[in-house]
Order: C-alpha cells, then sequence, then structure tokens
C-alpha cells in the first residue's frame, strides 16, 4: 500500500502538482490533498489509492516497497510509458 509521502514525493520527481495528479487519476484534488497530508497509513476506498497509483506509474514511476534493507521509496523508469 502507498504511503502519503510516497504520493508526495512522486508529484514532486514527475513536478506534478496536486490538480495534475487529480485530472491523471480521476480522483478529487479535496481527497489528494486529504490523503497526502497524512502521516499515518493511508485510510478509505482501495479503489482511490489504486487509481492514484496506476496514474502515477502510468507516468514513470516505480514504487518500491519496505524490506530488510530499506524502508519505502520510489524511482523514475528508464522509459515513461506515458508523458501527461
Amino acid at each position: 500500500m502507498l504511503a502519503p509521502a510516497q504520493i508526495r514525493a512522486a508529484r514532486a520527481i514527475l513536478g506534478w502538482r496536486q490538480e495534475d495528479l487529480s485530472k491523471a487519476s480521476g480522483v478529487g484534488t479535496a481527497t489528494i490533498h486529504r490523503i497526502e497530508k497524512s502521516n499515518q497509513p493511508v485510510t478509505g476506498y482501495a479503489s482511490t489509492i489504486v487509481r492514484i497509483q496506476e496514474a502515477l506509474e502510468d507516468a514513470g514511476v516505480l514504487f518500491i516497497d519496505d524490506d530488510e534493507t530499506a524502508g519505502i521509496g520510489l524511482r523514475l523508469t528508464k522509459k515513461r510509458k506515458r508523458q501527461r
């Protein structure tokens, strides 16, 4: 599951505003703002998080899960699937 910090970081690396993510994902800007301002695990509809994650992945973000070596993170793929 995505963490709010990963969503904020993904937007930053893409140079997207919350409005850009809203347009790409079909999730309301107010919902994105609410999710991002939290430091707790994301709550709410799973479909909302899936839409946000898919939009960011389509733009070339690769999410990295927490493991025994390091914490959560992200990086850009070498070839972006789709430019927005």
